[in-house]
């Protein structure tokens, strides 16, 4: 049976890094929202398109995902997951192609959050968006954090 993993976690908290790691052990295909929107519509898109080129980049790589996870191949999809409802509709489509589901939150202190994020917008390496304090700050009233009942495996970057 394929698995699918999910990588939840607020911006800077390592998920990108996390998931390179995990896809190497796992044998698995990872996708990362943020390096196709960069691919496609470059590291800081016009914040009135974003959520409609957002909404392209994941029914894309959902596509995949589901074609690749009944084909019996691990997906990690390393995407943030910020809302429960996206959650529970991402459980809900791999137990609909019969995959099981690991969920992984991939934390770190909101300082460090905030360091890594407005360094990497200096550098803005291959596959990063451009994220400013003020980004940083609205997203932050966007992230809701694991339900009790949410099973999940702790990945703590703050080292």
């Amino acid at each position: 049976m394929a698995t699918l993993h999910l990588l939840h976690g607020f911006t800077g908290a390592g998920k990108t890094t996390f998931a390179k790691q995990l896809a190497n052990e796992q044998h698995a295909i990872r996708f990362t929202t943020d390096e196709w929107m960069v691919t496609l519509y470059g590291n800081n898109p016009p914040e009135n398109l974003f959520a409609t080129y957002f909404a392209r980049v994941e029914s894309v790589i959902w596509n995949i995902t589901l074609q690749l996870l009944t084909r019996q191949q691990d997906v990690i999809l390393d995407a943030g997951f910020w809302t429960r409802v996206s959650r529970d509709e991402a459980r809900a489509k791999a137990h609909g192609v019969n995959a099981d589901v690991v969920l992984y939150y991939v934390c770190a202190q909101e300082a460090v959050m905030k360091a890594r994020v407005l360094q990497r917008s200096k550098a803005l390496p291959a596959g990063a968006l451009m994220i400013d304090e003020a980004a940083f700050a609205l997203f932050k009233t966007r992230f809701e954090p694991l339900g009790a009942d949410e099973a999940h495996v702790l990945i703590k970057t703050d080292a």
